[in-house]
């Protein structure tokens, strides 16, 4: 089945990102036809500099690559390379309801969070709902709390397949329900826009000062602790063996043990698991040309698909030189 996700480049990665679903999308590339691309233009909501959204785009396409995407197998890409998302997005636009929109939660917390309401914004959910309609995709990879994108693309392309015919594929959210709450040091969830994160490529030093930092309770080293309440032992189980974990619970609940010394622990459990993703990237980052060609080559294979369902869809609504 053809499964599409596309991440924005608003940052470099954090652990959160990566447990949370990141490592699940790069899983299915094994079982499925994965289309996965960088969305840039998704990012223009939110008023970028130029420089930056082109420096985030290459930052991203390294983390991935780095992370384990296969470039052979899976399609990658940057979203404004195939510029015929947009079009179909006008085409869907003309179908789509202006209260359909207005229910989208999205929209609301984007506001609320202090962005500016532009017109970009209040549409997005119609260049997603191209983006996933476009290359035909089966399964649009989500968490539960987003399961509202995917019953709008679903409600986008019935609208449309009702008006002009059965044209577009209905997709199917494949709910990610092992995504992990990643907490950030504060014990908030890990968030860019909290300042709470832990880096995927950061310095081996720096991921051990964020480590030392987490937010703990106030118990005493000798005091028993409940290891299910602790933001560090969250953490932990995200990279501990089973036997390591077991171990570490009953040092909690017996006391005598400090927080420092699990931080110290997970410090260097964290730098061991991305150690080799960092020796990737430090690989990536002196062959830049490499990554530009593997996005160059994603965007060909993409648009190819996309051509394919846009030349429908022109001519369904009457579009072209074939028409008349």
């Amino acid at each position: 089945m053809r499964v599409l996700s596309g991440i924005q480049p608003s940052g470099r990665l954090h652990i959160g990102n990566y447990f949370g679903a990141m490592r699940q999308h790069l899983q299915l590339q094994s079982k499925h036809d994965c289309f996965y691309f960088i969305a840039d233009f998704h990012a223009l909501t939110s008023g970028p500099r130029p420089s930056e959204i082109a420096q985030q785009t290459l930052d991203v396409a390294m983390d991935y690559i780095a992370l384990g995407l296969d470039t052979e197998k899976t399609v990658f890409w940057r979203q404004s390379d195939v510029p015929e998302v947009t079009e179909l997005t006008w085409l869907l636009s003309c179908v789509t309801p202006v209260g359909l929109l207005q229910r989208c939660t999205s929209y609301k917390d984007k506001i609320a969070q202090g962005l500016s309401p532009n017109h970009g914004l209040f549409a997005y959910p119609v260049l997603q709902a191209a983006d996933i309609l476009i290359y035909k995709s089966d399964l649009v990879p989500v968490g539960a709390d987003q399961k509202q994108h995917i019953e709008i693309t679903r409600d986008i392309a019935t609208r449309f397949n009702n008006v002009y015919g059965e044209i577009l594929t209905i997709p199917r959210e494949y709910i990610i329900e092992s995504v992990a709450i990643v907490p950030g040091i504060d014990g908030r969830k890990m968030s860019k826009s909290y300042g709470n994160t832990i880096g995927i490529f950061e310095s081996q030093n720096d991921i051990r000062k964020k480590v030392m930092k987490i937010v703990t309770d106030s118990s005493t080293v000798d005091e028993p602790k409940e290891p299910k309440e602790c933001n560090v032992f969250t953490l932990l189980k995200l990279v501990a063996s089973d036997e390591e974990l077991s171990e570490w619970e009953q040092r909690y609940r017996s006391g005598g043990m400090g927080y420092g010394q699990v931080k110290k622990r997970l410090a260097e459990l964290l730098t061991g698991y991305f150690e080799p993703y960092r020796q990737k990237r430090r690989q990536l980052e002196k062959d830049i040309n490499y990554v530009r060609q593997v996005l160059a080559d994603g965007a060909k294979r993409a648009k190819s698909e996309a051509v394919k369902i846009l030349t429908e869809v022109r001519r369904a609504v009457g579009l072209g030189a074939h028409c008349g």
